[in-house]
């Protein structure tokens, strides 16, 4: 059987480090934010470029405990996308706010930042930029939005590790960035593990704090309403081996979606995806628009083969946030929604000819 993802293959191309990696952490005795947390931080700051880097629970977590860092919280609106992994607009309400939706651009499937002006209200406190599928949004528009409504900018990079914009690291651009290690990620944990990233020390000090109960001087004692996000030594020692192949493992990436591209450049039935001028794009997924999506993902199961829908109902279309949640038009988003398909992409996979056999075989569906 053939998956979009293969976490285990990214374990067994470096068994041997991890496992000695994770006993030396059980040898050591220390378990939750000891040593290995604590270089996975420094060493993930020094890659991204940016001066600080926090080592916390998971994704969502970051994307929350970024929120409240930035004192947004209940009665607040925080604007993002509605063609995300439903965890940036949860975090958003984990931090009492309001989610804002709009709408994505046809072409890269990111923030359209010409539509963040339907949204925008004296309430609104900022924008979640959500860097889809291994490349940057159109970060510039983005930011100079924020600069000029006096909105803070977070970064959702959880798709995007190690991707450039004019040779600078996503996860660098904004006030702050946060990272989800879930394991299918670029850099992912064998568990649950999420980074935050900024330049701001004082920002960093208090995730720092909220993401353990608030203890920001003293163990035991609440500076702040926090709570427990912390990420343990083992995932974090999993981490620093997989961050030191993290370059090399983006360019396999893409190499296999050239090969995807080059497969399926004469098929205009297959729709490859674009990238932005200045991206270096990083595949966490590779996804081509292609029409009777459903059918033909039937279709691949014939051959064993297991696509991916990333996503196949945006969030305001569900039934947990349909109806209360403030949206521009979703045009855009709805339309895609109902043509994307992701291709297996993993560093490690070696049967993407079986991938591109299949596909073929099914022109003129």
């Amino acid at each position: 059987m053939i998956y979009t993802a293969n976490p285990a293959a990214s374990f067994l191309a470096h068994q041997d480090e991890i496992e000695e990696a994770v006993l030396n952490t059980i040898r050591g005795n220390t378990f939750i934010l000891g040593e290995e947390v604590k270089a996975l931080e420094q060493e993930f700051a020094e890659y991204i470029g940016t001066s600080e880097a926090i080592g916390v629970g998971n994704g969502t977590d970051a994307l929350e405990l970024a929120l409240r860092s930035l004192n947004i919280g209940n009665g607040d609106e925080v604007i993002t996308v509605s063609h995300t992994a439903v965890a940036t607009v949860a975090a958003i309400e984990c931090a009492g706010a309001i989610p804002l939706l709009v709408d994505i651009e046809a072409d890269f499937f990111t923030l359209d930042a010409s539509k963040l002006v339907d949204v925008f209200s004296k309430k609104t406190k900022a924008v979640i930029v959500v860097h889809l599928y291994g490349q940057s949004a159109d970060i510039d528009a983005i930011k100079e939005f924020c600069k000029e409504n006096k909105l803070f900018l977070i970064e959702d990079v959880s798709q995007a590790h190690g991707a450039t914009l004019n040779g600078k690291r996503l996860g660098s651009f904004g006030d702050i960035a946060c990272f989800s290690c879930y394991p299918t990620k670029n850099l992912g944990a064998l568990g649950d593990a999420g980074l935050i990233t900024t330049n701001n020390s004082e920002l960093a000090n208090r995730v720092r704090a909220l993401r353990e109960y608030g203890w920001a001087k003293e163990r035991y004692v609440s500076d702040y309403p926090g709570r427990n996000s912390r990420l343990d030594e083992l995932q974090a020692a999993v981490l620093r081996v997989k961050l030191k192949y993290l370059d090399e493992s983006n360019k396999k990436r893409a190499d296999l979606a050239s090969r995807y591209n080059e497969a399926f450049e004469n098929h205009s039935w297959i729709q490859t995806p674009k990238v932005r001028i200045g991206v270096d794009h990083v595949y966490h997924l590779y996804v081509v628009k292609i029409d009777a999506r459903d059918e033909v993902i039937e279709k691949l199961k014939l051959y064993g083969i297991f696509a991916g829908v990333h996503y196949p109902l945006p969030v305001h279309l569900q039934d947990g946030y349909a109806g209360r949640i403030k949206i521009s038009s979703m045009n855009n988003t709805e339309i895609i929604s109902n043509q994307i398909l992701s291709l297996p992409m993993f560093p490690e996979f070696a049967d993407h000819q079986k991938v591109i056999h299949a596909l073929l075989q099914m022109n003129k569906i």
